[in-house]
């Protein structure tokens, strides 16, 4: 295999010997463009956004339970401020709904609403966030 061949997306073909290496050009920073502090914040808000797994949209789904921004808001809010307390899994209870998160991944395992929780017992879980 010969190394001088590789090339990697956006990296400019080599020079023959004895020629200065071609440079690919610099993308300025104009209208279309976007700046590495919006994409850093924008990276930054997908990763602290929580997801829910396959199961709590199931459950969701079945309950017929829909949650708004507004919701999906304060129950962020509640993983992240369980998070700073160094919780790993957290039951959060807000209103009649009860959700089951994995804190560390920032995933609702599980979601209990209604009458559903009232009958149940929440296990393996080392802390409860109350949301208002």
């Amino acid at each position: 295999m010969n190394s001088g061949n590789i090339r990697f997306p956006g990296q400019a073909a080599p020079s023959a010997p004895g020629q200065a290496p071609a440079k690919a050009p610099l993308k300025q920073n104009g209208a279309g463009a976007t700046s590495f502090g919006q994409l850093w914040q924008e990276t930054l808000q997908k990763q602290e956004a929580v997801k829910f797994s396959a199961h709590a949209l199931q459950r969701l789904q079945e309950r017929q339970i829909t949650l708004g921004e507004n919701e999906l808001a304060k129950i962020n809010q509640a993983v992240s401020a369980a998070e700073k307390k160094g919780a790993r899994s957290s039951l959060l209870l807000y209103d009649d709904l009860a959700l089951v998160a994995s804190v560390k991944n920032k995933t609702i395992i599980t979601a209990l609403g209604g009458e559903d929780m009232r009958a149940h017992v929440f296990t393996n879980i080392d802390s409860a966030v109350i949301i208002k």
